[in-house]
């Protein structure tokens, strides 16, 4: 990673901006699931993650209460990323399909991930004032990595990019597959793959294969 991106995370992780968000990680890494009751929870923000030298770059909504917060790696450890991680790999930006830790061996080629919320909020719901004092981390990455592809994770990364690059046609409307233009970019939409997503069908497979066969395809023009 370069020293810029280093130096980004080094505060990512460090931020307690948002007291309700603060109070919300810390609680959840002292009242863990049973299931993970070893283990030592992150609970601090979540940096980005992925290739330094990435054309594509990938927002997601926030880390999970006991998937990323607990990890400390963005869809690292949950049911999102047992959908995102195999997809990757299957389109060839990952070098396993599969996300448990920061220590897993996984490897981000040509792409970096990371969310509109570093903190994971209750109930998966940032608040309006909570995404705002993220979004300068947004904005930061954007500079430094200048991405070729934008890949919107749901409707709340999608508003939180518009407002990034300040775009305000009302015919920009969040939809799955759903490309806009951007100035030095093009920004695709896809529907987040939550299990609320996921297991009723919404997001299937085969729909999110087509997200990342249009990333190729981009990146190739």
């Amino acid at each position: 990673m370069n020293a810029s991106l280093q130096t980004l995370n080094d505060q990512i992780e460090t931020c307690r901006l948002c007291p309700r968000l603060v109070e919300w990680r810390e609680k959840v890494s002292s009242q863990k699931r049973k299931a993970y009751r070893n283990e030592t929870y992150w609970s601090k923000p979540v940096p980005g993650f992925g290739d330094p030298a990435a054309r594509v770059f990938v927002v997601g909504l926030a880390p999970g209460a006991h998937g990323s917060n607990r990890t400390g790696r963005n869809f690292t450890g949950d049911a999102s990323g047992n959908f995102l991680y195999p997809a990757l790999y299957r389109a060839g930006f990952a070098n396993q399909p599969a996300a448990r830790s920061r220590d897993d061996g996984l490897i981000l080629t040509d792409l970096y991930l990371t969310a509109a919320a570093r903190c994971a909020p209750p109930d998966n719901k940032p608040t309006a004032l909570e995404l705002a004092a993220c979004r300068p981390y947004l904005e930061h990455e954007l500079r430094l990595l200048h991405p070729k592809v934008i890949v919107a994770l749901g409707r709340i990364a999608f508003d939180s990019l518009t407002r990034i690059f300040s775009i305000h046609n009302p015919a920009w409307k969040f939809g799955h597959g759903v490309t806009y233009p951007l100035p030095a970019a093009t920004l695709i939409c896809s529907y987040h793959p939550s299990q609320q997503n996921t297991l009723t069908g919404k997001l299937t497979v085969a729909m999110f294969d087509q997200i990342w066969l249009q990333v190729r395809t981009l990146l190739e023009a």
